[in-house]
Protein backbone atom coordinates (compact mmCIF):
# COMPACT_ATOMS: atom_id res chain seq x y z
CA UNK A 1 0.00 0.00 0.00
CA UNK A 2 1.44 3.30 -0.79
CA UNK A 3 -0.38 4.85 2.26
CA UNK A 4 2.41 2.95 4.42
CA UNK A 5 5.39 5.49 5.72
CA UNK A 6 8.39 5.95 3.30
CA UNK A 7 6.10 4.17 0.72
CA UNK A 8 6.13 7.21 -1.45
CA UNK A 9 9.61 9.24 -2.29
CA UNK A 10 9.98 13.04 -3.17
CA UNK A 11 13.52 13.97 -4.43
CA UNK A 12 15.08 16.76 -5.22
CA UNK A 13 18.12 17.35 -6.94
CA UNK A 14 18.95 21.29 -6.64
CA UNK A 15 16.90 24.30 -6.18
CA UNK A 16 19.55 26.82 -6.36
CA UNK A 17 20.16 26.42 -3.19
CA UNK A 18 17.14 26.77 -1.33
CA UNK A 19 14.57 24.36 0.72
CA UNK A 20 13.51 22.62 -2.35
CA UNK A 21 9.50 23.97 -2.98
CA UNK A 22 9.48 20.62 -5.89
CA UNK A 23 9.30 18.47 -2.67
CA UNK A 24 7.66 20.70 -0.35
CA UNK A 25 4.63 21.51 -2.53
CA UNK A 26 3.75 17.93 -3.81
CA UNK A 27 4.41 16.44 -0.51
CA UNK A 28 1.71 18.85 0.70
CA UNK A 29 -0.32 17.73 -2.09
CA UNK A 30 0.56 13.90 -0.77
CA UNK A 31 -0.13 14.47 3.07
CA UNK A 32 -4.04 16.19 2.34
CA UNK A 33 -4.61 13.10 0.36
CA UNK A 34 -3.66 10.75 3.10
CA UNK A 35 -0.32 9.77 2.02
CA UNK A 36 2.78 9.51 4.52
CA UNK A 37 5.53 10.39 1.81
CA UNK A 38 9.17 11.19 2.34
CA UNK A 39 11.77 13.07 1.12
CA UNK A 40 15.59 13.65 -0.01
CA UNK A 41 17.40 16.41 -1.28
CA UNK A 42 20.97 15.57 -2.55
CA UNK A 43 21.54 19.06 -2.91
CA UNK A 44 22.59 18.68 0.37
CA UNK A 45 22.07 14.95 1.73
CA UNK A 46 23.54 12.30 1.05
CA UNK A 47 21.80 9.55 -1.11
CA UNK A 48 20.11 7.54 1.28
CA UNK A 49 19.83 3.88 -0.15
CA UNK A 50 17.47 2.80 2.50
CA UNK A 51 14.58 5.43 1.62
CA UNK A 52 14.89 4.08 -1.65
CA UNK A 53 14.58 0.57 -1.40
CA UNK A 54 11.66 0.54 0.55
CA UNK A 55 9.92 3.54 -1.51
CA UNK A 56 7.36 2.25 -4.47
CA UNK A 57 6.63 5.14 -6.08
CA UNK A 58 9.53 7.53 -6.18
CA UNK A 59 9.15 11.43 -7.58
CA UNK A 60 12.19 13.26 -9.01
CA UNK A 61 11.35 17.04 -9.00
CA UNK A 62 13.80 18.17 -12.50
CA UNK A 63 12.69 22.57 -12.35
CA UNK A 64 15.88 22.98 -13.87
CA UNK A 65 18.52 21.78 -16.33
CA UNK A 66 20.63 21.36 -13.33
CA UNK A 67 18.24 19.54 -11.55
CA UNK A 68 17.72 17.43 -14.98
CA UNK A 69 21.29 16.11 -15.18
CA UNK A 70 21.43 14.72 -11.47
CA UNK A 71 18.02 13.79 -11.65
CA UNK A 72 18.75 11.27 -14.04
CA UNK A 73 21.99 9.79 -12.07
CA UNK A 74 19.78 9.52 -9.72
CA UNK A 75 17.10 7.33 -11.20
CA UNK A 76 19.80 5.03 -12.81
CA UNK A 77 20.99 4.38 -9.01
CA UNK A 78 17.08 4.32 -8.25
CA UNK A 79 16.93 1.43 -10.89
CA UNK A 80 19.70 -0.62 -9.32
CA UNK A 81 18.24 -0.25 -5.59
CA UNK A 82 14.91 -0.96 -6.10
CA UNK A 83 14.27 -2.46 -10.05
CA UNK A 84 10.31 -2.24 -9.56
CA UNK A 85 9.51 1.39 -8.50
CA UNK A 86 7.78 3.64 -10.40
CA UNK A 87 9.76 6.64 -11.49
CA UNK A 88 8.20 9.52 -12.20
CA UNK A 89 9.84 12.87 -13.48
CA UNK A 90 8.34 16.05 -12.39
CA UNK A 91 8.75 20.15 -13.70
CA UNK A 92 9.31 22.03 -16.33
CA UNK A 93 11.98 19.67 -17.67
CA UNK A 94 10.63 16.68 -17.12
CA UNK A 95 8.32 17.94 -20.25
CA UNK A 96 11.23 19.10 -22.26
CA UNK A 97 12.50 15.90 -22.44
CA UNK A 98 9.85 13.21 -21.49
CA UNK A 99 11.13 11.09 -24.50
CA UNK A 100 14.04 10.66 -23.07
CA UNK A 101 13.45 10.27 -19.69
CA UNK A 102 11.09 7.78 -20.66
CA UNK A 103 13.24 5.57 -22.54
CA UNK A 104 15.79 5.94 -19.95
CA UNK A 105 14.17 4.96 -16.94
CA UNK A 106 11.15 6.74 -16.31
CA UNK A 107 8.08 5.34 -15.94
CA UNK A 108 5.76 9.02 -16.15
CA UNK A 109 6.38 12.40 -16.47
CA UNK A 110 4.56 15.48 -15.56
CA UNK A 111 4.82 19.20 -15.90
CA UNK A 112 3.15 22.19 -15.40
CA UNK A 113 0.71 22.69 -12.35
CA UNK A 114 2.26 19.58 -11.59
CA UNK A 115 0.41 18.31 -8.20
CA UNK A 116 -2.75 17.03 -9.08
CA UNK A 117 -1.40 15.03 -11.39
CA UNK A 118 1.11 13.42 -9.15
CA UNK A 119 -1.87 12.86 -6.84
CA UNK A 120 -3.75 10.94 -9.27
CA UNK A 121 -0.92 8.90 -10.40
CA UNK A 122 -0.38 7.68 -6.87
CA UNK A 123 -4.04 6.66 -6.58
CA UNK A 124 -3.61 5.18 -9.77
CA UNK A 125 -1.16 2.89 -8.64
CA UNK A 126 -2.24 1.98 -5.24
CA UNK A 127 -5.53 0.85 -6.62
CA UNK A 128 -3.38 -1.42 -9.27
CA UNK A 129 -5.31 0.92 -12.66
CA UNK A 130 -3.44 1.72 -15.08
CA UNK A 131 -5.83 4.55 -16.96
CA UNK A 132 -4.67 7.40 -18.64
CA UNK A 133 -4.40 10.88 -16.15
CA UNK A 134 -5.02 14.19 -17.92
CA UNK A 135 -1.45 15.91 -17.49
CA UNK A 136 0.30 12.16 -16.89
CA UNK A 137 2.89 11.57 -19.66
CA UNK A 138 3.77 7.66 -20.45
CA UNK A 139 4.70 6.11 -23.54
CA UNK A 140 2.24 6.28 -26.44
CA UNK A 141 0.57 9.55 -24.88
CA UNK A 142 0.60 12.94 -25.59
CA UNK A 143 3.33 15.48 -24.46
CA UNK A 144 0.96 18.01 -22.31
CA UNK A 145 1.72 19.34 -19.49
CA UNK A 146 -1.36 20.60 -17.20
CA UNK A 147 -2.32 23.70 -16.66
CA UNK A 148 -5.66 23.95 -14.93
CA UNK A 149 -6.01 26.19 -11.67
CA UNK A 150 -5.05 23.50 -8.61
CA UNK A 151 -6.68 23.91 -4.68
CA UNK A 152 -3.36 24.06 -3.45
CA UNK A 153 -2.48 22.67 0.20
CA UNK A 154 0.47 24.67 1.79
CA UNK A 155 4.03 23.13 1.44
CA UNK A 156 5.17 20.13 3.77
CA UNK A 157 8.55 20.36 4.56
CA UNK A 158 8.82 18.67 8.08
CA UNK A 159 10.77 15.88 6.11
CA UNK A 160 13.30 18.32 4.13
CA UNK A 161 16.43 19.52 5.71
CA UNK A 162 16.52 22.15 8.15
CA UNK A 163 16.84 25.93 6.45
CA UNK A 164 20.04 26.25 8.26
CA UNK A 165 21.48 24.19 6.07
CA UNK A 166 20.57 26.17 2.75
CA UNK A 167 21.67 29.12 1.40
CA UNK A 168 21.81 32.19 4.01
CA UNK A 169 21.08 36.32 3.61
CA UNK A 170 24.19 37.96 3.48
CA UNK A 171 23.44 41.37 4.16
CA UNK A 172 26.26 43.72 5.85
CA UNK A 173 28.61 41.49 7.24
CA UNK A 174 26.06 39.35 8.62
CA UNK A 175 24.01 35.86 8.00
CA UNK A 176 20.72 35.16 8.62
CA UNK A 177 18.47 32.33 7.66
CA UNK A 178 16.56 32.48 4.59
CA UNK A 179 13.09 30.70 3.62
CA UNK A 180 11.87 30.06 0.11
CA UNK A 181 8.17 30.75 -0.89
CA UNK A 182 5.86 31.03 -4.28
CA UNK A 183 3.10 33.63 -4.50
CA UNK A 184 3.17 32.49 -8.29
CA UNK A 185 3.86 29.63 -11.05
CA UNK A 186 4.43 29.83 -14.77
CA UNK A 187 5.01 33.28 -16.67
CA UNK A 188 3.42 35.94 -18.99
CA UNK A 189 6.38 36.36 -20.71
CA UNK A 190 7.42 34.93 -23.54
CA UNK A 191 11.25 35.03 -23.45
CA UNK A 192 12.48 32.44 -26.30
CA UNK A 193 15.49 31.52 -24.26
CA UNK A 194 13.45 30.23 -21.01
CA UNK A 195 12.01 26.75 -20.21
CA UNK A 196 8.65 28.24 -18.45
CA UNK A 197 6.95 29.50 -21.84
CA UNK A 198 7.35 26.30 -23.86
CA UNK A 199 5.91 24.63 -20.93
CA UNK A 200 3.57 27.35 -19.66
CA UNK A 201 2.44 29.52 -23.05
CA UNK A 202 2.24 32.22 -21.32
CA UNK A 203 -0.41 31.54 -18.18
CA UNK A 204 0.46 32.16 -14.42
CA UNK A 205 -1.60 30.65 -11.75
CA UNK A 206 -1.43 33.02 -8.07
CA UNK A 207 -0.93 30.94 -5.09
CA UNK A 208 -3.77 32.09 -2.50
CA UNK A 209 -2.69 34.28 -0.23
CA UNK A 210 -3.13 31.97 2.80
CA UNK A 211 -0.94 29.25 1.51
CA UNK A 212 1.56 31.46 0.98
CA UNK A 213 1.07 33.19 4.28
CA UNK A 214 1.14 29.98 6.07
CA UNK A 215 3.90 28.89 4.09
CA UNK A 216 5.90 31.60 5.70
CA UNK A 217 4.47 31.36 9.35
CA UNK A 218 5.93 27.95 9.48
CA UNK A 219 9.29 28.67 8.17
CA UNK A 220 9.35 31.77 10.88
CA UNK A 221 9.19 29.44 13.45
CA UNK A 222 11.42 27.34 11.73
CA UNK A 223 14.42 30.30 12.32
CA UNK A 224 13.65 32.35 8.64
CA UNK A 225 14.67 36.00 9.29
CA UNK A 226 14.23 36.85 5.67
CA UNK A 227 12.42 34.93 2.17
CA UNK A 228 13.04 34.76 -1.28
CA UNK A 229 10.07 34.76 -3.35
CA UNK A 230 10.90 32.41 -5.91
CA UNK A 231 8.26 33.59 -8.46
CA UNK A 232 9.28 33.67 -12.12
CA UNK A 233 8.49 37.54 -11.79
CA UNK A 234 6.45 38.70 -8.50
CA UNK A 235 4.93 41.70 -10.38
CA UNK A 236 3.01 38.80 -13.11
CA UNK A 237 0.18 40.01 -10.69
CA UNK A 238 0.77 42.84 -8.86
CA UNK A 239 -2.54 43.57 -6.58
CA UNK A 240 -1.70 39.94 -5.60
CA UNK A 241 1.81 40.28 -4.75
CA UNK A 242 1.21 43.32 -3.11
CA UNK A 243 -1.56 41.92 -0.68
CA UNK A 244 0.66 39.06 0.20
CA UNK A 245 3.70 41.39 1.03
CA UNK A 246 1.00 43.88 2.82
CA UNK A 247 -0.32 40.92 5.09
CA UNK A 248 3.54 39.56 6.17
CA UNK A 249 4.66 43.04 6.93
CA UNK A 250 1.48 43.31 9.50
CA UNK A 251 2.23 40.37 10.71
CA UNK A 252 6.20 40.25 10.78
CA UNK A 253 6.98 43.74 10.57
CA UNK A 254 10.84 42.41 10.71
CA UNK A 255 10.92 39.97 8.45
CA UNK A 256 12.87 40.82 4.94
CA UNK A 257 11.93 39.34 1.74
CA UNK A 258 13.65 39.33 -1.96
CA UNK A 259 11.64 39.12 -5.19
CA UNK A 260 12.68 38.52 -8.91
CA UNK A 261 10.98 40.67 -11.11
CA UNK A 262 11.36 41.94 -15.14
CA UNK A 263 12.56 45.22 -16.20
CA UNK A 264 9.26 45.44 -18.31
CA UNK A 265 7.43 45.43 -15.36
CA UNK A 266 9.49 47.48 -12.65
CA UNK A 267 8.85 50.21 -15.05
CA UNK A 268 5.29 49.47 -15.90
CA UNK A 269 4.05 47.79 -12.88
CA UNK A 270 6.04 49.21 -9.79
CA UNK A 271 4.44 51.93 -8.63
CA UNK A 272 4.63 50.42 -5.60
CA UNK A 273 8.22 49.57 -4.98
CA UNK A 274 8.96 52.33 -2.73
CA UNK A 275 6.02 50.53 -0.29
CA UNK A 276 8.19 47.08 -1.01
CA UNK A 277 11.00 48.70 0.24
CA UNK A 278 9.84 49.82 3.19
CA UNK A 279 8.01 46.61 3.68
CA UNK A 280 11.66 44.84 3.68
CA UNK A 281 12.58 44.17 0.21
CA UNK A 282 16.37 44.25 0.56
CA UNK A 283 16.64 43.72 -3.08
CA UNK A 284 15.22 42.49 -6.46
CA UNK A 285 16.94 39.81 -9.14
CA UNK A 286 15.97 40.94 -12.82
CA UNK A 287 17.33 38.76 -16.10
CA UNK A 288 19.07 42.08 -18.06
CA UNK A 289 20.70 39.16 -19.80
CA UNK A 290 22.27 41.90 -22.40
CA UNK A 291 22.65 45.28 -23.45
CA UNK A 292 22.82 44.43 -27.32
CA UNK A 293 19.49 45.20 -29.18
CA UNK A 294 20.16 42.84 -31.31
CA UNK A 295 20.56 40.06 -28.59
CA UNK A 296 17.81 41.38 -26.81
CA UNK A 297 15.34 41.43 -29.73
CA UNK A 298 16.16 37.79 -30.33
CA UNK A 299 15.38 36.86 -26.51
CA UNK A 300 12.07 38.83 -26.61
CA UNK A 301 13.02 40.24 -23.65
CA UNK A 302 11.09 43.53 -24.54
CA UNK A 303 13.18 45.77 -22.37
CA UNK A 304 16.24 48.40 -24.39
CA UNK A 305 19.55 49.39 -22.52
CA UNK A 306 17.95 52.32 -22.23
CA UNK A 307 15.05 50.44 -20.12
CA UNK A 308 17.60 49.15 -18.09
CA UNK A 309 19.22 52.74 -16.76
CA UNK A 310 15.67 53.69 -15.81
CA UNK A 311 14.57 50.78 -13.84
CA UNK A 312 17.72 51.53 -11.89
CA UNK A 313 16.87 54.68 -11.34
CA UNK A 314 13.66 53.76 -10.13
CA UNK A 315 15.06 50.80 -7.84
CA UNK A 316 17.44 53.50 -5.97
CA UNK A 317 14.91 55.86 -5.43
CA UNK A 318 12.53 53.15 -3.62
CA UNK A 319 16.29 52.40 -1.34
CA UNK A 320 15.74 48.92 -3.24
CA UNK A 321 19.06 47.92 -4.84
CA UNK A 322 18.85 46.00 -8.09
CA UNK A 323 20.78 42.43 -8.93
CA UNK A 324 20.88 42.20 -12.46
CA UNK A 325 21.42 38.83 -13.95
CA UNK A 326 23.50 38.41 -17.49
CA UNK A 327 23.61 35.82 -20.11
CA UNK A 328 26.75 36.97 -21.68
CA UNK A 329 27.58 34.45 -23.83
CA UNK A 330 25.01 33.82 -26.52
CA UNK A 331 26.25 32.94 -30.50
CA UNK A 332 25.31 36.69 -31.03
CA UNK A 333 26.76 37.91 -28.66
CA UNK A 334 30.11 39.82 -29.97
CA UNK A 335 33.21 40.96 -28.01
CA UNK A 336 32.26 44.57 -27.88
CA UNK A 337 28.65 43.62 -26.43
CA UNK A 338 30.43 41.08 -24.09
CA UNK A 339 32.61 44.44 -22.82
CA UNK A 340 29.53 46.96 -22.48
CA UNK A 341 28.10 44.69 -20.03
CA UNK A 342 31.35 45.13 -18.33
CA UNK A 343 31.62 48.59 -18.52
CA UNK A 344 27.92 49.46 -17.73
CA UNK A 345 28.34 47.25 -14.18
CA UNK A 346 31.40 49.39 -13.28
CA UNK A 347 29.90 52.66 -14.51
CA UNK A 348 26.24 51.83 -12.99
CA UNK A 349 28.02 50.97 -9.47
CA UNK A 350 27.07 47.36 -10.07
CA UNK A 351 30.67 45.49 -9.13
CA UNK A 352 29.46 44.57 -6.40
CA UNK A 353 25.84 43.82 -7.23
CA UNK A 354 26.33 41.43 -9.80
CA UNK A 355 27.57 37.30 -8.44
CA UNK A 356 31.10 36.70 -10.84
CA UNK A 357 29.30 33.87 -11.97
CA UNK A 358 27.10 35.91 -14.04
CA UNK A 359 30.02 37.04 -16.43
CA UNK A 360 30.11 33.50 -17.31
CA UNK A 361 26.76 31.99 -18.18
CA UNK A 362 26.18 30.59 -21.29
CA UNK A 363 23.16 30.20 -23.40
CA UNK A 364 21.71 26.42 -23.03
CA UNK A 365 19.19 25.49 -25.74
CA UNK A 366 16.93 22.30 -24.58
CA UNK A 367 14.57 20.44 -26.16
CA UNK A 368 11.76 22.33 -26.50
CA UNK A 369 13.26 25.98 -26.50
CA UNK A 370 11.81 28.42 -28.67
CA UNK A 371 14.78 29.16 -29.94
CA UNK A 372 16.01 25.86 -30.81
CA UNK A 373 14.34 26.37 -34.57
CA UNK A 374 14.56 30.11 -34.94
CA UNK A 375 16.30 30.93 -38.21
CA UNK A 376 18.77 33.16 -35.89
CA UNK A 377 19.73 29.93 -34.26
CA UNK A 378 20.16 27.67 -36.99
CA UNK A 379 23.62 28.59 -38.19
CA UNK A 380 24.91 28.25 -35.36
CA UNK A 381 23.35 25.18 -33.70
CA UNK A 382 24.97 21.89 -33.50
CA UNK A 383 22.86 18.70 -32.70
CA UNK A 384 20.83 17.56 -29.69
CA UNK A 385 23.21 15.98 -26.92
CA UNK A 386 20.56 14.21 -25.48
CA UNK A 387 22.63 12.93 -22.61
CA UNK A 388 23.24 16.77 -21.56
CA UNK A 389 19.70 17.95 -22.49
CA UNK A 390 20.76 20.68 -24.84
CA UNK A 391 21.72 21.23 -28.69
CA UNK A 392 25.65 22.18 -28.83
CA UNK A 393 26.43 25.61 -30.35
CA UNK A 394 29.54 27.00 -31.41
CA UNK A 395 30.29 30.77 -31.78
CA UNK A 396 31.03 32.50 -35.39
CA UNK A 397 33.75 34.48 -33.72
CA UNK A 398 36.48 32.39 -31.94
CA UNK A 399 37.63 34.57 -29.39
CA UNK A 400 34.58 34.41 -27.91
CA UNK A 401 34.10 30.48 -27.05
CA UNK A 402 38.14 31.08 -25.89
CA UNK A 403 36.90 34.04 -23.81
CA UNK A 404 34.40 31.74 -22.55
CA UNK A 405 36.16 29.43 -20.93
CA UNK A 406 38.63 31.68 -19.42
CA UNK A 407 36.12 33.59 -17.53
CA UNK A 408 34.95 30.21 -16.60
CA UNK A 409 38.45 29.69 -15.33
CA UNK A 410 38.30 32.67 -13.30
CA UNK A 411 35.47 32.69 -11.88
CA UNK A 412 35.77 29.03 -10.57
CA UNK A 413 39.12 30.06 -9.31
CA UNK A 414 38.55 32.88 -7.28
CA UNK A 415 35.23 31.27 -5.95
CA UNK A 416 37.50 28.51 -4.68
CA UNK A 417 39.83 31.07 -2.76
CA UNK A 418 37.09 33.28 -2.00
CA UNK A 419 38.67 36.39 -4.15
CA UNK A 420 37.30 39.66 -3.35
CA UNK A 421 33.97 39.79 -6.13
CA UNK A 422 35.33 43.20 -7.19
CA UNK A 423 39.30 41.66 -8.00
CA UNK A 424 37.44 39.25 -9.84
CA UNK A 425 35.49 41.61 -11.93
CA UNK A 426 38.41 43.92 -12.55
CA UNK A 427 40.53 40.46 -13.83
CA UNK A 428 37.39 39.50 -15.94
CA UNK A 429 37.88 43.17 -17.11
CA UNK A 430 41.25 43.20 -18.46
CA UNK A 431 40.79 40.28 -19.91
CA UNK A 432 38.16 41.16 -22.29
CA UNK A 433 39.60 44.52 -22.79
CA UNK A 434 42.89 43.23 -23.32
CA UNK A 435 44.75 46.16 -20.89
CA UNK A 436 44.91 46.98 -17.66
CA UNK A 437 41.73 48.83 -15.90
CA UNK A 438 42.65 52.36 -15.45
CA UNK A 439 40.58 52.48 -12.48
CA UNK A 440 40.25 48.90 -11.10
CA UNK A 441 40.16 48.41 -7.53
CA UNK A 442 41.58 52.45 -7.38
CA UNK A 443 37.98 53.28 -7.58
CA UNK A 444 36.34 51.04 -4.90
CA UNK A 445 35.78 52.87 -1.52
CA UNK A 446 38.05 50.77 0.98
CA UNK A 447 34.55 50.73 3.30
CA UNK A 448 32.40 49.65 0.57
CA UNK A 449 29.40 47.43 1.48
CA UNK A 450 28.32 44.61 -1.06
CA UNK A 451 24.59 44.75 -1.58
CA UNK A 452 22.47 42.21 0.07
CA UNK A 453 22.60 38.92 -1.36
CA UNK A 454 21.96 35.04 -0.81
CA UNK A 455 25.30 33.09 -0.60
CA UNK A 456 24.15 31.07 -3.25
CA UNK A 457 24.41 32.78 -6.49
CA UNK A 458 23.12 30.97 -9.16
CA UNK A 459 20.19 32.96 -9.27
CA UNK A 460 18.65 31.74 -12.63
Amino acid sequence: MLSNDGSILCISCYELGHQPMGAAMPIGFLEAAGYCPDAMDIAVDRFDPAKVSRARFIGISVPMHTAMRLGVRVAKRIREINPSCHICFYGLYAVLNSDYLLEHGADSCVGGECESPLVALVKSIDAGSDQEIDGVIRRGTAVRPHLQRLSFSVPSRGALPPLETYAQLEDNGTRRVAGYAEASRGCLHQCTHCPIPPVYGGRFFVVPQEVVLEDVRRQVDAGATHITFGDPDFLNGPKHSLRVIRALHAEFPELTFDITAKIEHLLNRGDHLQEFGESGCLFIITAVESLSERVLTILNKAHTREDVVSALEKCREAGIPLRPTWLPFTPWTTLDDFREILDFVEEHGLIDHVDPVQYAIRLLIPPGSWLAEREETLPHRGALDQAAFTYRWTHPDPRMDALHKEVSRIVEKDAETEEDPALTFYRIWELAHGRQSASGLFSLAADRKRAPRLTESWFC
